[in-house]
């Protein structure tokens, strides 16, 4: 099995990447999702969360309310630090088995690791490939503004709380200029699938 980390900043257009390459085959295990699990109500990770944030980021109905905490760890990055601390391990636990799971089930698969924040988190991980959603943060801010209605301050808040584009970049083995037309991404997603499957990349 092979297996490529595809990552990129808030914005970047990685779900559309992440979506276009499970249509063409590949098996796509997503750390948003895994992130999302290890936070469910009742797990060990929201009681962390709870005794770290307070009881004001759990929601009535006992799960997490993620506008409360996104709201303070977007604004402190020592905040955003022991959040992290909470979750990332969690999340590479389930990762793991979700890999391993999909290599007993078919050695042959190509693996994606949809996992936007790989330069922040340094997964610890042997990637055949490392595939970057490429837009730059300027492009990034105006799409949270414009197609989730953030408030401009609170939009630049969260880009500039990621990796840097230069950072990204500098880990990429595939870079997919995602600033074009949908179609356009897709094709360049299609082009390196390719490439994947005859045993060029």
């Amino acid at each position: 099995m092979r297996v490529i980390a595809l990552t990129g900043g808030i914005a970047s257009g990685k779900s559309t990447i992440s979506s276009r390459l499970s249509q063409l085959g590949a098996s796509v295990v997503d750390a948003d999702l895994l992130s999302r699990e290890a936070v469910d109500a009742g797990s060990p990770g929201l009681a962390a969360i709870a005794e770290r944030f307070g009881s004001d980021v759990i929601a009535a109905d006992g799960s997490l309310d993620r506008a409360a905490l996104g709201s303070i760890v977007f604004a402190d990055e020592a905040a955003r630090n022991d959040l992290n601390a909470i979750v990332h391990p969690e999340v590479r636990r389930l990762a793991a088995e979700r890999l391993a799971t999909i290599a007993r089930n078919d050695p042959d698969a190509i693996a994606v690791y949809d996992v936007p924040l790989l330069v922040e988190t340094g997964v610890d991980h042997d990637f055949d490939l490392v595939v970057v959603a490429d837009a730059d943060a300027e492009i990034r801010t105006q799409r949270l503004i414009s197609l989730r209605n953030l408030d401009p301050v609170e939009a630049r808040r969260r880009v500039v709380a990621q990796a840097s584009d230069e950072e990204r970049r500098r880990i990429a083995d595939v870079l997919i200029d995602t600033t074009g037309s949908l179609e356009e991404t897709e094709a360049q997603v299609d082009s390196l699938w390719a490439d994947l499957v005859a045993g060029r990349r």
